[in-house]
């Protein structure tokens, strides 16, 4: 939730009130704009916060 709100200054009950499945596309959206503006050095060096997370549980944390 901090992700979110850091780079879209949402509050946090802005956040809380959208659904799982939304928090986690808006993590991706704003991992691709942040891999456009600055590209990584050696290609595919670069996670976004969705690919940090592989497991089920990790997203529970998120």
């Amino acid at each position: 939730m901090s992700f979110i709100s850091y780079y879209f200054h949402w509050s946090e009950d802005e956040v809380l009130s959208m659904e799982h499945a939304t928090r986690r596309r808006w993590c991706k959206e704003i991992s691709e704009i942040n891999k456009s503006l600055s590209p990584a050095k050696s290609k595919g060096s670069e996670k976004s916060i969705t690919e940090m997370y592989q497991t089920k549980d990790a997203y529970k944390h998120m």
